[in-house]
């Protein structure tokens, strides 16, 4: 499966995706509104994905996860993932901030993991980016990110 607005954005069954989505000309999210982004990228775990990792930088957000099967045996598709994550927590940031208009880029930035490649391992390093940023010395330190190996079940 396929599709594209500028770039081609591919999705096969089964197949664990590595997505990144930034804000619109790398805009700063204001660190209050962060949490809420996190949230929006956790609500569909379990539902439409299942979410390996995810971390919120300050104009972007990593997200690993591999999608899961609707009630007729379907996969969900990338896109309707995409726009839900993305358009829930552009409202809820707009809210916060009392603000109109985009928060993210139209596109965001996928590719499917090879099969070599460990969902773990990939998980670890976006986490990381935090410190490789200078934002804090140790991982655990930022607020903004999730791995299902350390958090766990997102209650609901």
């Amino acid at each position: 499966n396929a599709y594209s607005r500028n770039l081609p954005h591919i999705q096969n069954d089964g197949n664990t995706l590595f997505v990144t989505f930034s804000t619109r000309k790398r805009w700063i999210l204001p660190e209050h509104v962060r949490g809420a982004v996190l949230n929006h990228c956790l609500h569909d775990h379990g539902v439409r994905i299942r979410l390996h990792a995810a971390v919120v930088m300050p104009d972007h957000a990593h997200l690993i996860f591999t999608p899961l099967k609707d009630a007729d045996g379907e996969t969900f598709p990338l896109a309707t993932i995409m726009s839900g994550i993305k358009g829930a927590a552009a409202h809820s940031v707009n809210r916060a901030l009392n603000r109109r208009g985009p928060v993210w880029e139209l596109e965001s930035f996928d590719r499917i993991m090879r099969s070599s490649e460990n969902a773990y391992e990939k998980g670890e390093y976006i986490c990381a980016n935090p410190v490789r940023a200078g934002l804090v010395t140790r991982e655990d330190d930022w607020p903004w990110l999730w791995r299902e190996w350390i958090e766990g079940e997102v209650a609901r």
